[in-house]
């Protein structure tokens, strides 16, 4: 391998030195120069002011002349490598007037024949090599904080508009107005979300990146977190008339030591994409387990029926920003983060995800990850049927009242029906929520009301969300149970918020199902005293909103007003600060983390110092950093964008 010339500049006037110089330095066998040789001291100075040279040699004494003063002009105009002084003799001053001038070393000619000469030389571009990867280093971390600053500030921007966006649709759909535009509403609500979910993508993948991004490793029992991904992903999957299917080929650990959050994104990310590029057929999810290197891995397989992808395109698909689709007819839409974030959320969770396609013939993706040590723990096939066999579960009590099961999806309907029926109640069914509105009605006109609701999330015609709204406007007082399968963080909350009482997961448990029937029917006032209040009465908070986005401050305050907080608004940190000192009779004060005259944080440490009953709380499009949010002991942080959900679990706290 041939070693790259390092690049030498000799200012020397002496052409008889100049030679015996190069003859020197040709005996330095660990080195290969490009010797350029210079006589005359502007031309030096011209050159060196180009950095184009490594290491340069340069004679003090230059005619009417001398180094030194070629020396400082060079060094002020910037040469990067490292300058060597030579002179005919010795001399104490000009060696430290050389150092002080910039050299790096200063050698007499005549040991230039000796060792000293070249350990001068290789130190100086050891020196350099150091220095290099210094400012290399120093360049590299100044752009990866430029970066995050950006990635900061990108998702402030964003984040605000959005809680505008988000906030106010959410208002529409709860309003008269949805029933004359609830498909347009909610048109612009998914759209909302998926910009929403695009930008948690490219924060994830700037994690990812900078090494930032932290697992949180629990116990989860595997089926339930199965059974979740496969109820939610079966709708989309529904909806494009294909079969879902979720298998696993042996006996699997009920509990796993994994970070359900991410594998849920993981899993539902690459089925997510099954079904999009599935226009017929099926998807089907097999789970497996194998000793690999001494340790038993769990395994994932993802296979659909759909277009395929070409062999020479297969690497691109977990590279960043990269999508396999006509981008002239956008038959697909995303950004292509998706699967490069899979696959490095498997590598941090000791697996990998390859990837098995040809055209015209689908896909298949194998993922694994470490399931944490499953040694000794029970086992069992996954139980995603959602009929499974009722000959042993019986109810705990027998209980009376009227129930009304709303589910797009017989089998479920069936199923829940045929336990409610089992303790006594009496069951009516409807397919969609407009369906069961009309049933409702129907009841409370003939004096047959229904006592409770058991309502699934996702469903054609009307979902239950819109549904339960609107329930609650024909006055239903009777108990609303949700029934689905996303048990994010929040959830409880945001349904609650809706007009929900309580919430069951998918695949539903006989003992929550009838637990939930023994509470609400036994006593007939039950529902009411045990319903999750979803509004706060109007005396009972008041908070001071500083946000110096109108639009943002509007909405944010028509959310809270919703909720029945009296709720003020201050527009700057000097706003604020006016406020307080004419009225400091809050529950709490919403800070921006960026204001036009301030930060939000050195805000919040006046307030505490200043008004320390007043509960702080950050509300912020990036996140904060931690440290900072500890030591100001700030009691909460809200990331934009803020909606009904964020702000009833605040009022709750």
């Amino acid at each position: 391998m041939l070693t790259k010339a390092t690049k030498l500049l000799l200012v020397e006037d002496d052409e008889d030195d100049y030679i015996l110089t190069c003859d020197y330095l040709e005996q330095l066998s660990a080195h290969t120069f490009d010797i350029e040789w210079i006589s005359d001291p502007l031309s030096a100075v011209e050159v060196l002011s180009k950095n184009e040279h490594d290491i340069c040699l340069l004679d003090y004494r230059l005619g009417a002349s001398d180094g030194l003063t070629v020396l400082k002009q060079a060094v002020e105009n910037g040469f990067a490598g490292p300058i060597i002084m030579l002179t005919g003799q010795s001399d104490d001053a000009l060696d430290s007037a050389a150092l002080d001038a910039g050299a790096v070393d200063y050698l007499v000619k005549n040991e230039m024949s000796s060792s000293r000469f070249a350990r001068s030389i290789r130190y100086a571009l050891a020196r350099r090599d150091v220095e290099d990867e210094r400012l290399e280093r120093l360049k590299a971390e100044a752009e990866n904080r430029s970066k995050d600053r950006f990635l900061a500030h990108l998702s402030h921007e964003l984040r605000t508009p959005l809680s505008s966006i988000l906030g106010y649709t959410e208002l529409l759909m709860q309003s008269d107005f949805s029933e004359h535009a609830n498909n347009e509403l909610g048109v612009i609500y998914r759209n909302g979300k998926h910009l929403l979910s695009l930008l948690n993508d490219v924060l994830d993948l700037s994690k990812i990146a900078a090494d930032k991004l932290e697992l949180s490793c629990s116990n989860v029992n595997l089926d339930s977190l199965m059974a979740d991904v496969f109820t939610l992903m079966r709708v989309s999957a529904l909806d494009k008339g294909l079969s879902l299917r979720f298998e696993s080929l042996q006996p699997l650990p009920l509990i796993i030591n994994i970070d359900a959050t991410r594998f849920r994104q993981i899993l539902i990310n690459i089925v997510n994409n099954a079904i999009k590029f599935t226009d017929e057929g099926e998807i089907v999810v097999r789970a497996w387990t194998e000793v690999v290197n001494n340790r038993e891995m769990l395994f994932f397989s993802i296979k659909d029926s759909g277009v395929g992808i070409a062999s020479e395109k297969q690497a691109l698909i977990f590279k960043p920003f990269e999508q396999i689709a006509d981008v002239e007819s956008r038959s697909v839409g995303g950004a292509g983060l998706g699967l490069a974030i899979c696959s490095e959320l498997l590598s941090r969770m000791q697996g990998s995800i390859s990837l098995e396609s040809a055209i015209g013939n689908g896909s298949k993706f194998t993922i694994s990850l470490y399931p944490g040590n499953i040694e000794g723990v029970e086992r069992e096939l996954l139980k995603l049927d959602l009929t499974p066999n009722m000959q042993h579960k019986t109810a705990p009590c027998q209980v009376t009242g009227r129930v009304l099961v709303v589910d797009d999806l017989r089998d479920l309907r069936v199923l829940v029906g045929h336990m409610i029926s089992s303790a006594g109640a009496k069951v009516d069914y409807a397919e969609h929520g407009k369906q069961a509105l009309d049933k409702v009605s129907k009841a409370q006109q003939n004096g047959t009301p229904f006592d409770i609701i058991f309502l699934d999330i996702h469903m054609p015609v009307m979902g239950g969300k819109e549904a339960t709204i609107e329930l609650r406007k024909m006055g239903f007082k009777g108990a609303i149970i949700a029934l689905t399968a996303a048990t994010m963080k929040g959830i409880h909350s945001e349904l609650s918020a809706l007009g929900f009482n309580d919430v069951i997961g998918k695949p539903v448990d006989s003992t929550l199902l009838y637990q939930c029937l023994q509470d609400k029917l036994i006593n007939n006032n039950q529902p009411e005293e045990t319903a999750i209040k979803h509004k706060v009465s109007e005396s009972s908070a008041r908070f001071l909103l500083v946000e110096d986005d109108a639009d943002a401050a509007q909405i944010t305050q028509l959310l809270l007003e919703s909720l029945g907080v009296e709720t003020l608004i201050a527009s700057s940190y000097a706003h604020c600060l006016a406020v307080l000192k004419s009225d400091s009779q809050f529950d709490k004060v919403l800070l921006d983390m960026h204001l036009p005259d301030g930060s939000g944080l050195e805000l919040a440490s006046y307030i505490k110092q200043h008004y320390p009953k007043i509960q702080r709380v950050i509300v912020s499009g990036m996140e904060p950093d931690p440290v900072k949010i500890k030591q100001l002991e700030i009691e909460q942080v809200l990331l934009k964008p803020i909606n009904l959900s964020l702000l009833t679990d605040l009022i709750n706290v």
